[in-house]
């Protein structure tokens, strides 16, 4: 008589390094796609940071004055976080869930909706830091790292990675076309711009200061420049607090989404 072997569900850290290994194969021969999303912050900071900051004499962080360089690196060093996990959690996660149906083929494994989302997130989150450890080892190079806080600067970019994956990836689960993207450029470019990145908050007016401070990218860029400076804060234990819970509640409703959509 013919027995039936049951295979059970992969414990969530199986699960997990199963998918991250999947991506990895898949893109060790594209490198120079992460070539190209590490350059671009490092062509801004010797663009802006160096040669305008030629033009400014610099600001004060908490008192401490520090050179234009070194306000607008961790800027970019947080903005190539965001970028890194904004790209691969939209993009990438909109072709395999509405044209590749690679999800609808890992659940024909032991994989659950909610490995796919922890795996996909952890993935974004992986590429961002690959990018920033690449730009943080450049600040240093340049002698833009100011104290030996910095250390922590790249699990803070791993904190922005998170955060950022698991919301843009909850995002793109009710994007339908390509041409909703449009809107993903349309945040990007404002965050980006008005984070505290290139110049300081206190130059906004007061009322465009306070719906900054509550935006995720300026967080981080808070985190990031407080690490890097050495002038720490209450500042940045909001900023690692907001950045977990955004995290937490991207991902729960990532799980929810793709259970409507693949499970239906």
């Amino acid at each position: 008589m013919a027995t039936t072997e049951v295979v059970r569900p992969l414990g969530p850290w199986q699960a997990l390094r199963l998918l991250v290994l999947r991506n990895y194969i898949t893109y060790r021969t594209e490198w120079k796609l992460f070539l190209t999303g590490f350059l671009e912050p490092v062509f801004y900071l010797f663009s802006i940071g160096i040669g305008v900051g030629a033009l400014v004499e610099g600001f004060e962080i908490n008192g401490e004055p520090i050179s234009y360089a070194a306000f607008v690196a961790p800027g970019m060093l947080a903005a190539s976080a965001f970028n890194g996990a904004l790209m691969d959690s939209t993009f990438n996660v909109f072709f395999k869930l509405r044209y590749d149906k690679l999800y609808d083929q890992m659940l024909a494994t032991p994989l659950t909706t909610s490995d796919i989302a922890r795996g996909e997130i952890a993935w974004g989150q992986l590429r961002g830091a690959s990018y920033s450890a690449a730009f943080l080892l450049v600040m240093w190079a340049m002698g833009l790292v100011l104290s030996p806080w910095a250390v922590l600067a790249l699990p803070a970019t791993l904190l922005i990675g998170f955060a950022f994956s698991a919301v843009c990836m909850a995002l793109t689960t009710y994007m339908k076309s390509w041409q909703d993207f449009d809107k993903i450029t349309l945040a990007q470019l404002p965050l980006f711009l008005f984070s505290a990145t290139f110049f300081p908050l206190s130059t906004l007016p007061t009322w465009l200061q306070w719906v900054v401070e509550v935006t995720p990218l300026y967080r981080g860029v808070v985190l990031c420049r407080e690490l890097t400076t050495g002038s720490i804060t209450w500042a940045s234990g909001v900023s690692v607090v907001y950045l977990v819970v955004m995290g937490l509640l991207g991902l729960a409703v990532v799980r929810r989404r793709l259970d409507s959509l693949l499970l239906t």
